[in-house]
């Protein structure tokens, strides 16, 4: 993984754009030739960061805002005070939870756990607000979980059928998700009444609608609303857009034009079963009929859509999980869609909460976001014998951010009839962040679900996976996917380029890769107005890191204390 200072980054992102903007420093010669390219596509961004037509402002992705210091609560809940220590031979999970549970009942706290291995039979709560679960970090902390999800909740169908198991991607040995919503998901599944896992409640219709919005344009930070009665500074509500007949909510997320007109959305029923677009954002400011977003909108508002500000299940928020490592028993993989759940870390309707120095082991599925926005994962890994999902991102996930993460090189050989996906995005997810990561295994996989908007950047990847996703669930993609600077190290372009599958989107400064094994053909005809730039040329382009050039543009200082001072 390539070893970059913040310092460096940012400073190199400044300096690049203060050259676009001048025009100097162009230079001669293949070198200048081959930065040239990726410098002129930055330059139009830079002009409309907001409203560019391939690449989405992600300058804003991850917990408040991308906040690099994550705000510890200061009270802290040593576990051995609760009657937990290190050592295998007694179940450590209940004195961990009653610690966990402490410490939300005191409005928040650090549960601490001390170096040395414990073991876990049953799955661990987080489940109030500004509650961090704490080890002495990933090379000192291990906890051991000897029990899968099915064995501590049961059976999880799937609730478009079939025979597989929602413990795919779903669930977590360590679950983020607050208490009233975990609740009504287990006493859901227990009772095999399989549940949409969304903001919204264990089905669509469990909101209530605040306000109308406005027409307003992708980008726009004010909305004008009928009535700020119930809108507040501080709220975190959710903006609810409900697709039309003609479904065209969907033809704008995938860029509209031609193709998506022309497409055939009505079998799509997976797809459409994520419909409407459900995207959590706080407000941080009321001026009569204005409101304040802490983000830029992430579509248009119109009134076909009957576009609402609505309430929401009550979210986590300021919570996370820190400075340890997961390892399940080892166990051979499940065959696809058969996971069992031996599941590492998850957040579930979750709200700026995060990961630090996580690391997990022979788990079936590794970090999940699951309805979960504005979380950051930072410093994490996923090792042992293979995993099915490393990272899943689903169930409408928006405003995310993985930094600096590996896969590691699974220890044993992939047993006959499994399938090992990478980082996965799908369900209308949408500007989504993975930055400096490596993939020692895995790939680029979207699981279809139309996700959009989504950056990876400067990402080393032996690209050896396959995605997933049936004909139901709709395109692999929709508008303004942005790969920048990603480095193959096996030359397999699967889902890597994407410039010919991916509508108007962006593949910039990546290695030269040929097609073979996993072929996808386009979900739209006609032109897709995609960009290609730098092609053969990854870590040469400038900026190399999309996501943190985007963060040292001055709107984004100015658009942070912006959001700061509403909020405070």
């Amino acid at each position: 993984m390539p070893n970059l200072s913040r310092r460096g980054v940012l400073g190199g992102a400044i300096a690049v754009a203060a050259t676009a903007a001048t025009g100097a420093g162009t230079g001669t010669g293949p070198a200048a030739a081959v930065a040239a390219h990726p410098a002129a596509l930055w330059r139009e961004f830079a002009r409309t960061p907001y409203a560019h037509p391939q690449i989405p402002y992600v300058g804003r992705a991850g917990y408040r805002g991308g906040e690099r210091r994550f705000r510890r609560p200061r009270a802290v809940f040593p576990v051995r005070r609760y009657g937990a220590g290190p050592g295998t031979r007694a179940d450590a999970a209940p004195a961990i939870n009653r610690a966990l549970a402490a410490a939300g009942e005191a409005g928040g706290g650090t549960v601490q756990l001390e170096p040395g291995t414990y073991r876990i039979d049953g799955l661990l709560r987080i489940a109030h607000d500004n509650v961090v679960l704490r080890g002495a970090g990933s090379g000192r902390t291990t906890l051991v979980a000897t029990r899968h999800l099915t064995e501590l909740i049961g059976p999880y169908g799937s609730r478009y059928g079939g025979d597989k198991s929602s413990w795919s991607w779903a669930g977590g040995l360590i679950w983020l998700c607050p208490q009233e919503r975990w609740d009504s998901l287990v006493t859901a599944i227990r009772a095999q009444e399989w549940p949409f896992e969304g903001w919204t409640g264990n089905r669509r219709d469990q909101w209530r609608g605040l306000t109308a919005v406005s027409p307003a344009r992708r980008g726009d930070r004010a909305v004008r609303v009928a009535d700020p009665t119930h809108v507040r500074p501080g709220d975190l509500v959710l903006l609810r857009l409900a697709d039309d007949r003609d479904h065209t909510l969907l033809e704008h997320m995938a860029g509209g034009g031609p193709g998506p007109e022309a497409y055939s959305w009505d079998d799509k029923t997976k797809l459409t079963s994520y419909v409407p677009y459900e995207w959590p954002v706080r407000v941080t400011g009321v001026r009569g009929r204005e409101v304040t977003l802490e983000r830029p909108l992430p579509l248009d508002v119109r009134p076909e859509w009957n576009p609402l500000l609505t309430t929401h299940v009550t979210a986590l928020t300021g919570s996370g999980v820190e400075g340890l490592t997961l390892e399940a028993v080892q166990t051979p993989q499940s065959p696809h869609l058969l996971d069992k759940g031996f599941n590492g870390v998850t957040f579930q309707c979750a709200y700026d909460c995060w990961a630090d120095d996580v690391r997990v082991r022979h788990v079936d599925n590794g970090f999940g976001l699951v309805a979960a926005s504005a979380c950051t994962l930072r410093r994490t890994s996923v090792g042992g014998r293979g995993a099915h999902h490393p990272y899943f991102c689903r169930e409408g996930s928006h405003d995310n951010l993985i930094e600096d993460f590996r896969i590691e090189r699974r220890t044993v050989p992939a047993p006959p009839g499994t399938q090992l996906h990478g980082i996965n995005v799908e369900g209308l997810s949408s500007y989504n962040v993975w930055s400096r990561g490596h993939l020692e295994t895995g790939t680029f996989d979207t699981h279809r679900g139309m996700p959009f908007a989504n950056v990876r950047t400067e990402i080393v990847v032996n690209n050896d996976g396959r995605h997933g996703g049936d004909a139901s669930a709709g395109p692999l993609y929709g508008a303004r996917f942005t790969h920048w600077n990603v480095t193959v190290s096996n030359q397999r372009a699967g889902l890597v380029k994407i410039d010919g599958i991916a509508p108007y989107s962006a593949t910039v400064g990546i290695s030269l890769v040929r097609e073979f094994d996993q072929i996808d053909v386009p979900d739209f005809s006609g032109e897709l107005g995609s960009r290609i730039e730098a092609y053969g040329s990854p870590d040469a382009v400038r900026p190399r890191n999309l996501y943190e050039a985007q963060r040292a543009l001055p709107l984004h200082r100015r658009a942070s204390a912006e959001a700061e001072e509403g909020v405070n």
